[in-house]
């Protein structure tokens, strides 16, 4: 058995105290072989060192019965931890089960114990947060060179687009345009739509001409399909600058209408919900959709190794005070104190509830494993030295208990 720095400090502890308990015992065999067949106090004397010899072999023969047999005699139930190890770490792994891990045990300590308090101080406190955001800035450096476009390439087309072509999105789209609708959060697009329409068509009368001068009546005359075209062209322009500059025009209005009715579609109505879902999966299937993704993906991931690479750099610097005022929420902000500690309690009672099990048979699957002398080796190394002291014990008690007996005897 390979013994660490600790296990060599126990057994010489271990040693020590057993010359401790052998000593005793051989001073009381001297005193007793010294005071035999002596009168007067030496009888007392003599009754003390026999009882003493008595309790100290008695204590010796428990104590090394649990480990080894005696003088290497075959006594019953001698040997105890080398030959009922496994049932011993099965009853072992039981009681930690009873009274240690239990669900009810381990979420109490968690409860008390002001877990979210504790962090929140520790996060508050010193150069903590810098620390956090700088090993995650390492790790997130490390892996993300490591993720190459063909991984994600093959991660996207075999699981991520399959499974939104699966997934219902139709409710989800509908509930997000009615709440973007609702905010008005889409009238800056519009407005910037506005603004490109009306400077393109400011820009490309000859485009409206070709489109408009062919349909016109073949006696028109040309000069008269001038004058329209230019009409339509002022027209079209003075309505898209009056929906341009006018937030309340009725083009606007009309629009929110649409796109409300539009987002209560895509949530209630079959027809449109089978239309959204349709053009959903087309789109997913497109040969060049997964090759977008992927291009999407590496700027992000260009973009966010140069950001966190500048110690400096916002996103690092934000980072940093978000741990550090989350520190601070948590030493005061009491509902989120108490959340925190509830849904840890919670997680740590399910690990437990769920794995719990599995968790403490590392006792008995580690025991079983030893061999049953390394077993033994192993914890009296952990305990051997404190039962000692039953050696100890055993002497001075059997001397106390034989002078008492001899002092009776005398008086009777």
């Amino acid at each position: 058995m390979v013994l660490s720095g600790p296990d060599l400090v126990r057994r010489r502890g271990l040693r020590q105290m057993r010359m401790v308990a052998l000593s005793l015992l051989v001073l009381a065999a001297v005193i007793y072989v010294l005071t035999l067949h002596h009168e007067g106090g030496w009888a007392y004397v003599n009754a003390a060192s026999e009882a003493a010899m008595v309790g100290a072999l008695a204590d010796w023969f428990a104590v090394t019965a649990l480990f080894r047999r005696p003088l290497g005699l075959p006594i019953p139930h001698t040997a105890i931890v080398p030959t009922r190890k496994d049932s011993l770490a099965e009853s072992l792994e039981q009681f930690v089960t009873e009274n240690f891990l239990s669900e009810e045990v381990v979420g109490e300590k968690m409860r008390t114990a002001e877990v979210s308090r504790r962090a929140g101080e520790w996060l508050a406190a010193g150069n903590h947060a810098e620390r956090i955001v700088e090993e995650g800035v390492r790790t997130i450096g490390a892996a993300l060179p490591k993720l190459g476009d063909d991984d994600v390439t093959a991660f996207v087309r075999g699981s991520l687009l399959p499974r939104f072509a699966e997934e219902p999105l139709s409710p989800i789209a509908g509930h997000f345009l009615g709440s973007v609708v609702d905010d008005g959060a889409h009238h800056a697009l519009l407005d910037l739509l506005m603004v490109e329409a009306y400077d393109w068509l400011a820009e490309n009368r000859e485009l409206l001409a070709d489109v408009v001068g062919p349909r016109a009546p073949r006696w028109s005359p040309r000069w008269v399909d001038s004058i329209v075209i230019d009409r339509i062209h002022r027209e079209a322009l003075s309505w898209l600058a009056a929906v341009r500059d006018d937030q309340q025009h009725p083009a606007r209005k009309a629009i929110d209408r649409l796109l409300l009715q539009l987002a209560e579609d895509l949530q209630h109505d079959p027809e449109m919900m089978d239309r959204f879902e349709a053009f959903k999966r087309r789109m997913l299937s497109h040969p060049d959709m997964g090759h977008s993704l992927t291009a999407v993906w590496d700027a992000v991931r260009t973009a966010l190794i140069d950001a966190i690479g500048d110690p400096e750099g916002p996103l690092r610097l934000r980072a940093t005070q978000t741990i550090k005022d989350l520190g601070k929420r948590l030493q005061t902000d009491e509902v989120l104190i108490a959340k925190i500690d509830t849904r840890a309690a919670e997680a740590v009672g399910y690990v437990v509830r769920t794995y719990g099990t599995e968790i403490v048979s590392i006792i008995s699957d580690t025991i079983e494993r030893w061999d049953g002398r390394e077993a033994a080796d192993r914890i009296e190394l952990h305990v051997g030295r404190d039962l000692q002291f039953i050696r100890i014990n055993g002497t001075v008690v059997g001397a106390l208990v034989g002078l008492t007996i001899h002092t009776l005897s005398q008086l009777l």
